[in-house]
């Protein structure tokens, strides 16, 4: 007994006075004290142990603990510390011992653990391709350096999950796996391993309420909410995307009568094999019809006028979408805000109030703040880091001192895309307006663009069967005037918007061509009067025979203001020489199928053209047209002279070529929906003579087939008109084939609709894939020209557009009515279809 009581004092002597605490998840846990005997304390020191992280007089601080305050032992000071302490959420465990006393005075010992910090994250079963979002997503939570928390996890996972879940994988789990790092102390690794699962597929939408929309036309509205069925989209739930679409419901429901149309509800719940079923139950409401249309506030345009523009009738069905276009703004221009607006309107406001409602009907009064007139004052451009200011200012429609006009900006933003210089995607327009003056400036912002294109390829084939190289260059916004300024060299004088091309192609044993052309697109610089200046020259020498033709052309075009400014006219005086020497290629022919071999001709014509476009994007046109007519003539020599044509040689017959030649293309671009964007065109030329004794000109012909490019495919080179034809080579249309020689025809039409759609808009890189169905054919005589008689092609496509390099790309066509006859039993396309090559620039 004696013994044990001695250990019980040794063991009283020997322990310090202490108070530690545990860390728990939930609450914090502090020491129980013995109240019984407290004491008042001096401190005498402070010392704190296992802070590395932690400024150590900023967690003294904390604390409430300062050398020379007294404090009670036990009492409430040093929980009030603890808790403080742990407040801050820095430590995984916390303990205040007892150093050592001197009499009253107290020495505290604060001993922490910190939680440990971050030094770096990475994912498992996660594609490269989205850690750049999630990292994104987890910038504000997880920093490097940072300390770790299971809030912190917590968080983090959640947010991943949360990423998959908006992605369309509702199964979606992460788990995060906390990994000490060696290299620094106290440090760790945070791994976040996922299993998305697979993306839950929507197994049925079901409309409930919907009897007066076809179930199908609902479910094409909800674009990217798809049941399985649907063929063409994937199937897919993701929550922000199922809430628009449901708002195109109900913007639907509002074009056909139902303005009250709205969504009381919708259910969803997963099937055994985890597919979505989904119920949208939808009130329609009754059918709405216009009545009475009153106007109020307007006194520059009578009500009649209005009425007129907005062309809405008593009776006609509500349609809130059409009503929001027809009073702000249509894409044709037709709306009462463009008709205030092109006057200089630029305050007008005009706010349909519905005034009465009676059974199924309407009335709307329009009432109508005009304001005064606003006036231009400033047009500021910024952004053409390259461009001289003049090239964008000359394009211009919006001049300081004018009235505004919004259907000036829409044009000169146009004039500004056409150029090809600038990213259209990027284009701003801003209109800061100065009330008081009852001004407005205008700032257009720009961002320079890549224009300058680079050809450089290599082939086989041609008539003498060769490596053929190619080698151009465009300098599409060159600058002659600063030439002699090296500093403006990059790699040439740039800016002006001149235009300079340079060109060599030759296979070196058969083959030679160059050509060279410069444009000045407003000659003297004040009105949009274009000059261009060509020069080429082409030579064959094949099998002893040989083809030269040299020329230059020289061309003037302009700006019309009648009809509209839409206008262009172009009027060329055309140089060419043509020189023939045992050529026995056949394509050159007269009517009676002479073949023409040697001679030397001369082509002196003068070229008209008159062209219209409305074209909204030279890159990828989604919406306007173009049309284009000209006229080519020589002089008419043979009714200047009493020669016997008819008996003279074929060299002295068509010695100066004479002859008139029509071009007619029709473009139109229309967008469906969103950027799908239907293309069609039809082309038709044909080349008549003067003199029925001479014949139709056996050069200055067209050729229909193959890519379109004049790359010696099956030995044609300038001399004639090549007009591809998709599905379909030259030797595989009938008209083209003379004795297993292919010839030049002098009529041909061509019929094509296309449906694209953009991968890329980048202008640095657009892309677009596209599927077609053609129709063409050629004709010999005027007599066999039939436009219903078509060759048929159907087939799909790529275009790439890459500034320096223009356009890439390739058709792969079937023909449906292909004449194999002349094809040769070597044509392996037969069956097959045909492969285009698209290089530098879309063939025609």
């Amino acid at each position: 007994m004696m013994i044990r009581n001695i250990l019980i004092l040794l063991f009283l002597a020997l322990t310090p006075f202490w108070v530690a605490a545990q860390e728990v998840v939930t609450d914090t846990i502090f020491p129980v004290f013995n109240y019984g005997e407290p004491s008042d304390y001096e401190i005498g020191g402070i010392k704190i142990s296992g802070a590395v992280f932690s400024d150590e007089n900023a967690l003294k601080s904390i604390a409430g603990f300062r050398v020379g305050d007294r404090i009670r032992i036990p009492g409430g000071d040093i929980p009030r510390a603890m808790k403080a302490l742990w407040n801050l959420k820095l430590f995984t465990d916390i303990e205040i011992l007892q150093e050592k006393t001197i009499g009253d005075i107290v020495f505290l010992e604060i001993r922490v653990k910190e939680r440990p910090r971050l030094t770096s994250h990475s994912f498992r079963n996660i594609k490269k391709t989205n850690h750049d979002d999630i990292n994104k997503l987890l910038e504000p939570t997880l920093v490097k350096g940072g300390i770790v928390t299971e809030n912190t996890k917590v968080t983090c996972q959640k947010k991943i999950e949360k990423y998959f879940v908006e992605k369309g994988y509702l199964d979606a789990k992460v788990t995060v796996i906390e990994e000490p790092d060696s290299a620094r102390i106290n440090a760790v690794k945070l791994v976040f391993d996922a299993d998305r699962g697979e993306r839950v597929r929507i197994q049925q939408i079901a409309f409930v309420g919907a009897n007066n929309a076809k179930e199908g036309k609902l479910h094409r509205l909800m674009k990217e909410t798809k049941s399985k069925k649907a063929i063409f989209s994937a199937s897919k739930y993701i929550r922000a995307d199922y809430l628009t679409d449901q708002k195109s419901l109900i913007s639907y429901y509002n074009t056909i009568g139902y303005r009250d149309a709205q969504i009381t509800g919708d259910s969803m719940w997963r099937e055994e094999d985890g597919d979505l079923q989904i119920r949208i139950d939808i009130s329609e409401g009754p059918r709405y019809y216009f009545r009475n249309i009153s106007w109020k506030g307007n006194s520059i345009y009578t009500a009649e006028q209005l009425t007129e523009v907005l062309a809405i009738k008593k009776g006609d069905v509500y349609n809130q979408e059409l009503l929001e276009k027809r009073l702000q703004f249509s894409e044709e221009g037709r709306d009462i805000s463009s008709l205030y607006m092109d006057n200089g309107y630029l305050f007008f406001n005009i706010d349909p109030i519905e005034v009465a409602i009676s059974g199924d009907s309407l009335d709307l009064e329009m009432r109508i703040f005009e304001g005064p007139q606003a006036t231009i004052d400033k047009v500021v451009i910024n952004g053409n880091d390259r461009t001289h200011e003049h090239v964008i200012r000359r394009e211009l429609r919006t001049l300081p001192g004018d009235k505004f006009s919004r259907s000036d900006i829409i044009r000169s933003q146009r004039q500004i895309m056409n150029l090809g210089y600038f990213n259209p995607e990027s284009l701003d327009i801003n209109t800061p307006v100065n009330p008081q003056r009852g001004t407005v400036d205008i700032e257009y912002t720009v961002e320079e663009r890549p224009s300058d294109q680079l050809e450089l390829s290599a082939g086989w084939g041609g008539v003498g069967r060769g490596v053929i190289g190619t080698l151009g260059v465009s300098f599409n916004n060159f600058s002659a005037r600063n030439i002699f300024k090296k500093e403006t060299w990059s790699p040439l004088p740039q800016g002006d918007g001149q235009r300079l091309s340079i060109r060599a192609q030759t296979n070196g044993r058969f083959f030679q061509s160059y050509n060279l052309s410069f444009t000045e697109p407003w000659l003297g610089g004040k009105k949009p009067n274009s000059f261009t200046a060509a020069g080429f020259y082409t030579r064959y020498n094949i099998s002893g025979g040989t083809f030269g033709l040299g020329g230059a052309t020289f061309s003037l075009g302009t700006r019309l203001k009648f009809p509209d400014d839409n206008f262009v006219s172009s009027t060329s005086i055309n140089l060419e020489n043509i020189q023939l020497s045992n050529w026995y290629d056949g394509l050159f022919r007269t009517e009676d199928g002479e073949i023409v071999t040697d001679g030397q001709y001369h082509n002196f014509s003068v070229t008209q053209n008159i062209t219209r476009s409305t074209i909204n994007n030279p890159l990828f046109p989604q919406e306007g047209s173009r049309f284009s007519l000209s006229l080519q003539l020589t002089p008419p020599y043979s009714l200047f002279s009493s020669k016997p044509y008819a008996d003279l040689p074929v060299e002295e017959r068509f010695k100066w070529l004479e002859y008139h030649k029509w071009r007619f293309t029709a473009e139109w671009y229309a967008k469906l929906v969103g950027n799908l964007t239907l293309k069609t065109e039809a082309k038709i030329g044909m080349i008549g003579a003067y003199n029925k004794d001479i014949g139709i000109s056996p050069f200055e012909r067209f050729q229909l087939g193959g890519d379109g490019l004049n790359n010696q495919q099956f030995g044609q080179f300038n001399g004639t008109d090549i007009i591809s034809m998709r599905g379909y080579e030259i030797n595989e249309i009938g008209a083209n084939q003379i004795n297993g020689q292919t010839v030049a025809t002098p009529i041909f039409d061509k019929f094509t609709v296309e449906l694209r759609y953009p991968v890329s808009l980048n202008p640095n890189s657009t892309i677009y894939v596209l599927a077609f169905a053609q129709g063409g054919n050629a004709f010999r005589t005027f007599r066999d020209f039939n436009p219903f008689d078509l060759k048929r092609s159907a087939g799909i496509g790529l275009r790439v557009f890459l500034p320096m390099f223009g356009i890439l790309g390739f058709d792969y066509g079937l023909g449906f009515d292909k004449d194999t006859a002349g094809a040769g039993n070597s044509n392996i396309f037969k069956t097959f279809g045909n492969f285009n090559i698209i290089l530098g620039f879309e063939p025609e």
